[in-house]
């Protein structure tokens, strides 16, 4: 049974059981997630993950904000990195491609836990209400980072610049390229033709 030290510098107990969680879920899917088997998994003394979170839906949620919190990590320095030239497609899908390339080649294990999470999300509605929370925080910015690239309808154009990038993940993590990831080059000439056609002047 492989198992995880409490003693990572820096990591509180919260953290190693929502870490410990996502793990689970990445390896053995939402059954495989219970208060023992993050505990043994861990190497926690028993009943330490139930003390944390004492229900399932606790723990649930200590999971969605933890992977969160890992996403933003490696999709956050987008947002960061200042606003796009109005104008400029190329240098927003530039900076696009290397998050999802990053995202894709040294984390595979971050959409699995949210495709689990994501459908546990939809058979219970407080899971839902938690999880779309959470996920504003990334939706929000790139409606942001649009209307600095010149986006006449940032709302729309971030829904489908999001419906790319998800179709994207999915298709590398759990579809028809599993294990096969576009080079960031590649990324970058596909994101590039779609904000073209989106940042383009309408024609009368």
């Amino acid at each position: 049974m492989a198992t995880r030290t409490e003693g990572t510098p820096g990591r509180s107990r919260a953290d190693l059981i929502a870490d410990t969680a996502l793990t689970l879920l990445a390896e053995r899917g939402m059954r495989g997630l219970t208060h023992r088997a993050v505990d043994e998994y861990a190497g926690l003394p028993q009943g330490s993950t139930s003390n944390h979170a004492r229900t399932r839906q606790a723990l649930l949620e200590a999971a969605v904000r933890r992977l969160a919190e890992r996403e933003a990590e490696v999709l956050g320095p987008v947002a960061e990195s200042g606003p796009p030239a109005p104008g400029d497609p190329d240098r927003t899908a530039g900076r696009l491609a290397l998050a999802l390339h990053r995202y894709l080649t040294h984390h595979p294990e971050y959409p699995l836990c949210r495709y689990e999470l994501a459908l546990e999300a939809t058979r219970r509605p407080e899971l839902r209400t938690y999880y779309d929370a959470a996920g504003r925080r990334f939706r929000e910015p790139l409606v942001a980072l649009m209307a600095a690239a010149g986006s006449a309808e940032p709302e729309r154009h971030a829904l489908s610049l999001v419906a790319w990038c998800e179709g994207m993940i999915f298709s590398c993590a759990a579809g028809s390229h599993s294990g096969s990831v576009p080079t960031e080059g590649e990324l970058r000439t596909g994101l590039a033709e779609l904000l073209h056609g989106m940042l383009a002047p309408r024609k009368r």
